[in-house]
């Protein structure tokens, strides 16, 4: 038996257990398994470990990206670039690999749905992980941006900041806060709406609902939308990749 699984505090709505437990059904990998496993602290990993020694690679999700750092043998280059771990190889000799497909799903995700060019801007709504990880990849494909918060700092914008003058100079607006999951799908962040034009390209990456209020009122206004459902099939894909290629 290899046994796989997802590791967070608050796991009831787990997209990954769904995901690979089909994928194991469609490769036919009957003594494959995806487990969730809930930790009320990061310091049960030892013991979660010693309990299972099947596990062959691991998903981390909120709150541990950052606290499982120290119980890893190394950190890949991906991980170190983001400043998070979404996933955990599981290498030879004991070896545990912190790596980050989280970026690597959203630029993909991302190529598919905005056309990269000399103007391409966009606003990072959020400063969280999820907002580290989207910065690399936008880095990446070489796109400006700038975080937004609702704090002030020296280098962020406030909404408050978010004229229509502002947001006529950002073609695209990518949500990285809960703001609109399910069941809060009455919440969404506080930007000037009526600003957007068809010319807007809004990526959310919340996944549940399919189309949250941010992505409703930029429908409404003619704007292009995709939520992270795709990102999160792609950082799956990505962390597969890296369990085959360590096992």
């Amino acid at each position: 038996m290899r046994t796989f699984g997802l590791l967070g505090r608050s796991l009831a709505h787990s997209f990954s257990q769904a995901y690979f437990t089909q994928k194991f059904a469609e490769l036919r990998l009957a003594d494959y398994r995806y487990e969730l496993f809930e930790l009320a602290t990061i310091a049960e990993l030892p013991q979660l470990l010693a309990r299972q020694p099947s596990l062959a690679g691991l998903n981390v999700t909120i709150p541990y990206k950052e606290q499982v750092w120290p119980y890893l043998t190394r950190v890949a280059p991906s991980a170190e670039l983001v400043g998070a771990v979404n996933v955990i190889e599981f290498a030879a000799d004991g070896i545990l690999v912190g790596h980050n497909t989280d970026y690597v799903g959203f630029r993909e995700s991302l190529r598919r749905f905005y056309p990269v060019g000399p103007a391409s801007r966009a606003l990072i709504l959020g400063t969280g992980g999820a907002a580290k990880a989207v910065a690399v990849a936008l880095r990446e494909l070489g796109i400006a941006y700038h975080f937004v918060s609702r704090a002030a700092t020296a280098s962020n914008l406030t909404y408050e900041d978010l004229s229509p003058e502002v947001l006529a100079t950002y073609n695209l607006l990518i949500n990285t806060t809960p703001l609109g999951t399910y069941p809060a799908v009455h919440e969404c962040p506080p930007l000037p709406y009526a600003a957007l034009t068809p010319a807007h390209y809004l990526f959310d990456l919340v996944y549940n609902p399919r189309a949250t209020l941010f992505l409703q009122r930029g429908q409404a206004a003619g704007a292009h939308t995709k939520n992270g459902f795709e990102m999160l099939e792609l950082q799956a894909e990505a962390a597969w990749q890296l369990w085959q290629s360590g096992s």
